[in-house]
């Protein structure tokens, strides 16, 4: 059994996720039950996919779970784009979020060629 509190890639995408929740707090009410709520849900399954994954068995099994993390990422990043062309994320804060976002991403891709290639 792996700590995920020791990987970088969950450190980076829980204060990714916490930050969100954050400046989230800022949109619309009517809209807490629609974006608001779907892009925290996008936001925390990538750390929680991780840290899942690590409470698996062998690689294979946190592999997946690192996949399934990358899709929630994509996702976060469209929910990201739709709040800022709906003008509830202002253009400096959605590219903050956006480049962090791809850093996760690579570095999600990165352990998932990793653990790949260590079959």
């Amino acid at each position: 059994m792996k700590s995920f509190h020791n990987l970088q890639i969950w450190n980076k995408s829980h204060q990714l996720n916490l930050d969100l929740y954050k400046v989230t707090k800022s949109f619309s009410k009517e809209e807490l039950y629609g974006l608001t709520s779907q892009i925290r849900r996008a936001a925390a399954s990538i750390p929680t996919n991780i840290a899942e994954g690590c409470g698996r068995a062998g690689d294979a099994d946190f592999r997946r779970f690192l996949i399934i993390a990358m899709g929630s990422a994509s996702e976060l990043e469209y929910l990201l784009l739709l709040a800022r062309d709906l003008n509830f994320l202002a253009p400096e804060h959605y590219h903050k979020f956006f480049e962090r976002l791809e850093e996760v991403k690579k570095m999600l891709a990165s352990l998932i060629k990793k653990l790949k290639a260590d079959r």
